[in-house]
């Protein structure tokens, strides 16, 4: 039975996907603007699992506390148990649906990469440009963005 945690499994996809160490990926994801959003969506999603992972180890050592051999549980440490045991069944839930995120993430970078033309080159296009920062590069950040322009609003009648 291997040891590795979901965060373990997180690590190794977005290693694999990315190419280069978490450590690297870590600092780049951080960047502004942001160069590549599925890798900030990864991380932002890794931190989360990071801190549902330490979750599951206090609630895992506080129900092995609870549940020691030879330890006669009183009756309100019954409570604490099922307490315990559902707070550990949550963090489980989280755990794997944040993996199941960054699963997604990591195909969707695929996917995005092998989208050489037609209609998914398209779409790769529009999402990036979705996600441009709306600054110039070369503004300073305390100056405002330029307005963007105005369109006219077709004239509605009313129909009473």
């Amino acid at each position: 039975m291997s040891d590795l945690t979901a965060l373990d499994h997180a690590d190794s996809m977005i290693e694999n996907a990315w190419g280069r160490p978490i450590a690297e990926l870590e600092k780049a994801a951080v960047r502004q603007p942001v160069e590549d959003p599925l890798l900030r969506a990864a991380m932002h999603t890794r931190s989360h699992l990071t801190v549902v992972s330490n979750s599951i180890a206090v609630h895992q050592d506080r129900l092995h506390a609870l549940t020691r051999p030879g330890h006669v549980p009183a009756f309100y440490d019954l409570d604490r148990i099922t307490d315990t045991a559902s707070a550990l069944r949550t963090a489980f839930a989280e755990s794997n649906t944040a993996l199941t995120a960054i699963r997604n993430l990591v195909d969707a970078r695929e996917n995005a990469l092998r989208a050489d033309g037609g209609r998914d080159a398209q779409r790769v296009r529009a999402a990036t440009a979705r996600t441009a920062p709306s600054r110039p590069l070369g503004l300073s950040a305390d100056r405002p963005a330029p307005s963007a322009a105005a369109a006219r609003a077709p004239a509605s009648t009313n129909r009473r």
